[in-house]
């Protein structure tokens, strides 16, 4: 463990972030990192449990040895902290960056508030791995002969491509966009995370044998069927970007998107990515209202705020959550209370028990958006009725599952009750003879955490499928 009375003696320390009147004037990442010495203080306060919720399944979906590396920084022994932390997760400069950290409202200390800053000291790892150099290529001693597929190099995807490369199969990873990254790179904006800890990590999976080619959308430009043929398996990792359909009536008025279009547009724009066969969409100068109440409606609200919008107002139908949950009959689990994300927090008016009755406007073009204050059953209580204005509505009510068009029609696999590709968790085979599924794809829409575990332990199964064993880890 770290300090024994550490977490008596040491209070817990977040990062900071620029002011907010700094950080929306750019795109790129906002938080302050601490000092190696105020980063090893903080593991310091690790308990060791005698049940670390923090890396079981209700904490941690990959399992990450929180307490070994937290023990490890405390030592000052930082590159064995960094090899730990590699052997449990692929990517932890990525969940160091984006994931809600799971693991710290199940850390024990959370029971008073104060759990340890778990997520801040796996960043500061993975970032000091790269620094000096300790993160390189496994390059494999031995090749199999065996060609595998990887459909879509969201993190699920390179998970299973970077697990698959070292075991010594020949693996091609295919990818519809013109780089790698799925929703880590178009989906989540720069300031949340910069790119190029992605590109760095394709350049070494690339390195440990991995090929990838972009611009190839299976189903599209190569039929399902050539690319069975030709792999001796497939693994199906191209995530669940089916937007929920609100139906909303005014959809069809000019003004009026999904989330995804653009954030998407945004982050090409970041990336230098070609837009000129594109209208732009931006909400420079609009009063912008975000429709929904998760991590993707915040990420429209700060990206509206870096394009210098008016006025942002975010609608979420659910009731206020209350300040503080009942430790006792939540922890150790992901709670519901009242969270401002760092977007929110830059100046958005949030609408609770809110429901959206319809889209209004004048010529074509958007006016407003009719809401309906709503009773404990989230029914539209009638003579609530408000209207917000709006030049620009953004739809951000998550994901149904993923794109049946092309690639899945073409594969015609067994799809489980809510439209994902159905596998289990420990064969990740889908009904097709030797493709496998992992991901948003086969789990639904979910966190990077779990993308990676599924990833990771898809690769196992593919291996065993191979090679009749497998010393790939799950």
């Amino acid at each position: 463990m770290g300090k024994v009375t550490g977490f008596l003696e040491i209070d817990r320390q977040e990062q900071k972030y620029q002011p907010a009147s700094d950080r929306i004037r750019h795109f790129r990442e906002f938080t302050l990192p601490q000092s190696d010495q105020d980063v090893s203080r903080q593991a310091a306060r690790c308990m060791d449990c005698g049940i670390p919720y923090c890396h079981g399944p209700t904490g941690c979906p990959v399992h990450n040895q929180i307490p070994d590396w937290n023990d490890l920084v405390y030592q000052g022994d930082w590159e064995e902290a960094a090899r730990n932390l590699h052997s449990t997760n692929n990517f932890p400069e990525f969940t160091g960056r984006v994931c809600p950290a799971p693991c710290e409202e199940a850390c024990t200390l959370n029971l008073e508030d104060m759990p340890v800053t778990i997520k801040t000291i796996e960043q500061a790892i993975a970032d000091k791995a790269w620094e000096m150099g300790w993160v390189r290529p496994e390059i494999p001693a031995v090749r199999t002969g065996k060609k595998v597929a990887v459909v879509g190099s969201g993190p699920a995807g390179l998970a299973a491509a970077q697990q698959l490369a070292r075991a010594g199969h020949d693996v091609h990873v295919y990818e519809r966009e013109p780089k790698a990254g799925g929703l880590l790179r178009y989906g989540i904006p720069d300031f949340k995370m910069e790119k190029h800890p992605i590109d760095r990590r394709v350049a070494q999976i690339e390195a440990e044998g991995a090929v990838f080619h972009y611009g190839v959308n299976i189903g599209v430009t190569m039929p399902m069927s050539e690319l069975v043929d030709g792999h001796d398996a497939v693994v199906l990792a191209g995530g669940a970007e089916h937007p929920r359909d609100p139906q909303l009536p005014g959809m069809e008025f000019e003004g009026v998107h999904y989330a995804m279009p653009f954030l998407i547009q945004q982050n090409r724009r970041v990336g230098r990515e070609d837009l000129s066969h594109e209208e732009p969409l931006v909400a420079t100068g609009k009063r912008v209202v975000v429709i929904g109440g998760g991590d993707t409606a915040s990420d429209c609200v700060g990206t509206s705020f870096r394009q210098g919008a008016h006025k942002v107002t975010q609608l979420d139908i659910r009731p206020m959550p209350p300040l503080k949950e009942d430790k006792l009959t939540i922890w150790p689990y992901w709670p519901t209370k009242f969270r401002t994300s760092s977007s929110q927090a830059e100046g958005a008016e949030r609408e609770f028990s809110a429901a959206t009755l319809r889209i209004v406007g004048k010529n074509g073009r958007v006016t407003g958006v009719e809401c309906a204050r709503v009773d404990e059953k989230r029914r539209p209580i009638e003579g609530t009725e408000f209207v917000i204005k709006a030049d620009l509505v953004l739809i951000a009510l998550g994901f149904t599952g993923p794109l049946k068009e092309g690639m899945l029609a073409q594969l015609g696999a067994t799809l489980d009750k809510r439209g994902n590709l159905a596998a289990d968790t420990e064969s990740y085979r889908t009904s097709v003879d030797k493709v496998f599924a992992a991901g948003d794809m086969r789990r639904g829409q979910s966190l990077i955490v779990w993308a990676i575990r599924e990833g990771r332990q898809a690769a196992h199964a593919v291996d065993a499928y191979l090679m009749g064993s497998t010393t790939l880890p799950r």
